[in-house]
Order: structure tokens, then sequence, then C-alpha cells
């Protein structure tokens, strides 16, 4: 019975060890705001308010990656966005459309619907998710078809050191056409699991989960 109880101690230790050093230098939990609308309708159908997820940061992040970075000129606030064109890189925005480069941003197959909080006015909305493509990368995303108003359009090269984000929900974007370019040096950290979804451990459908 000693010897059992040594053994659970120093397991405990050696995990509470390896936990402490990937929280240093590898990894970071981090609770997806839900008191923002803006960036809470933004980040759908990906993540929600109030999701736990885990970031990575021993390595940059890429083409594709969806990035926490500090928000430009309002660095004490986060923002949530996927970099869809680094330097140099031409960028045309078009409804749910991205084109980088001249590539046309692919549908692969529709997704669950969903529904969210118009930031504006609270109201619920339904909307469409679909499997989008670009450049090698497949990520989730909140399709504007069938609504009336959408967000502006945009047209523009990446400049030299900056990425541009691009949100999941092209229905209700906070992304770089709000806030503008953002260094590439300031993204350090991206999503890449989901610990557990605002509604609980129980939420079975989403807890434990990959992050595209």
């Amino acid at each position: 019975m000693r010897k059992l109880v040594r053994f659970l101690v120093w397991t405990a230790l050696l995990l509470g060890l390896v936990i402490g050093v990937a929280r240093v230098v590898a990894i970071r939990w981090w609770q997806v705001p839900d008191n923002d609308r803006y960036l809470e309708a933004s980040v759908a159908p990906t993540l929600r308010g109030g999701d736990w997820v885990l970031l990575w940061r021993l390595t940059k992040p890429k083409f594709g990656d969806l990035v926490v970075c500090p928000e430009p000129g309002h660095e004490d606030r986060s923002v949530v966005g996927r970099i869809l064109a680094e330097e140099g890189d031409r960028i045309a925005i078009d409804g749910a459309q991205v084109r980088r480069n001249g590539k046309v941003s692919e549908t692969e197959h529709p997704c669950s619907a969903f529904k969210v909080a118009a930031p504006d006015t609270g109201a619920e909305v339904e909307q469409v998710c679909q499997v989008e493509a670009l450049g090698g990368e497949s990520h989730l995303r909140g399709a504007t078809v069938g609504h009336e108003v959408a967000p502006k359009s945009v047209d523009q090269q990446v400049a030299e050191g900056q990425v541009f984000l691009v949100s999941d929900n092209r229905l209700f974007p906070y992304d770089s056409r709000d806030f503008g370019q953002v260094p590439r040096e300031s993204c350090k950290e991206f999503v890449f699991y989901r610990l557990v979804s605002r509604k609980g451990y129980f939420d079975s459908e989403t807890r434990l989960s990959y992050i595209q």
C-alpha cells in the first residue's frame, strides 16, 4: 500500500512538472471572451464565446492558422482571426469568398447550420456553415448566403512584416477590415484544441476536439 501511495505521489509530481514546463514554453489555456459581442460573433462557427481552448506558442503561426493577437492600437484586447494573407500577398474578400493572389477559396462541403447573435441588435441569426479550402488549408466558415446585407468588400496587398486576418464568420466579421493589417511578430499563438465548450464538459460534440 505504501509503495502504491509513493508511486501515485511521484506520478502526480512528474505530471505536474511536465504540465508546468509545457505551460511556460509551449501551450496556454485560454477562454474565448463571452463579454465582447463582436468578437464572439466573429469566431463562429469554429468557436463560441466561453469555450476553453489551448493555444500553441512554441512555433510561429503559419498561413491558415487561427491566431490570437493583441488588437492594433488596443494591446490590452485580443483579436481572433485566421491568417489568410501574408507579406506580399494580394487579398480580396467579397461576401463569404476570399481570393488570395487570384486564387479563389473553394467550398468543399457544407456542415451543420448554426445560430449567432447579431452584435449590433442581439437578434438571433441562422447562418450556413461550410468547409472552406484555400492554399491547401481547410477550415469552417459561416457564410453570408441568403442575407441582404454583407460586410464591405476589400482588395489590398499585405505590407512587409504584416498579416491579414480574416474572421471565420463572414457575415459578422471582426478582422483586418476593421482594425487593419497586423504585425506578424505580435501574433505568437494559435488555437489548436478545444478542451470544453461554453456549455461545459458534457457537451460531447465539441469537447476535446482539434481546431482546424
